[in-house]
């Protein structure tokens, strides 16, 4: 499938979280394909190392960054080693995610603590190391992958939906805090409804796919926020199957 939409990032680096799978590594491909040289940060080291050498074999660049968005060290210390090669990080995306679906009331701590910290302080902590970063540089993009649960929800999805709702709410604040600080910075929150992907289908093994998108749809939308001229901006877009049952 080939992106409709055309924008070239020779120069620019991009870091993408939950990148080695899913929709992380259609949007790794988007961004490479485009120029980027792309880190691809994520828990599962053979699947990053893998999908960076095929986009190498490609003549794109990438290389694996092994990093649990869940340690604010282990977050810092992949933005410092950065600093240290002299290196930068012009585009960010938050996509790593995860889920437990189960009831309020069979939910364990420990699960409840897993999702909001992958789904919520993960991204804080890294768009706290960009964002400074970014208005030292005078610029670069931050993209947030958001979903329809973070406007309406559904049973069994209590710490997901809270998790993507305050990461929708802290991107409108980023958002706003960019405009003060740094014209040059772009904020993007992506709504993305559900995609055919392992997220949901190692989960819901009888999902039925018609009602689902490609990932692809999703990473063109990412593209298509990160093409806007200067003078505008995408602060929020919603993206979702035809068909989405939990939209609008």
């Amino acid at each position: 499938m080939n992106s409709g939409v055309q924008v070239e990032l020779d120069g620019r680096q991009a870091l993408v979280t939950g990148g080695a799978r899913g929709l992380g590594a259609a949007i790794v491909r988007r961004l490479a394909q485009a120029g980027a040289s792309v880190l691809v940060a994520d828990v599962r080291q053979d699947l990053a190392k893998e999908l960076c050498e095929s986009l190498i074999a490609e003549g794109c660049q990438a290389r694996p960054v092994i990093l649990d968005v869940r340690d604010a060290e282990a977050v810092a210390e992949v933005f410092r080693d950065l600093d240290d090669a002299g290196e930068a990080v012009d585009i960010l995306v938050n996509n790593a995610a995860v889920d437990v679906t189960k009831s309020v009331e069979q939910l364990t701590a420990e699960e409840m603590t897993r999702v909001i910290t992958t789904n919520l302080l993960g991204p804080m902590y890294l768009c706290r190391e960009a964002y400074g970063r970014m208005v030292a540089r005078g610029g670069g993009h931050i993209v947030n992958i958001l979903s329809t649960a973070a406007i309406r929800t559904w049973t069994e999805a209590g710490p997901y939906a809270a998790g993507k709702t305050g990461l929708r709410t802290f991107t409108h604040t980023l958002f706003k805090e960019a405009q003060r600080d740094c014209p040059g910075i772009g904020i993007t929150g992506v709504v993305a409804g559900g995609m055919e992907t392992a997220f949901i289908l190692d989960r819901f093994p009888d999902a039925d796919v018609s009602l689902l998108q490609s990932p692809e749809i999703v990473a063109d939308t990412v593209m298509y926020a990160l093409s806007v001229p200067p003078g505008s901006a995408v602060a929020e877009v919603v993206v979702v199957p035809r068909r989405e049952p939990s939209w609008p």
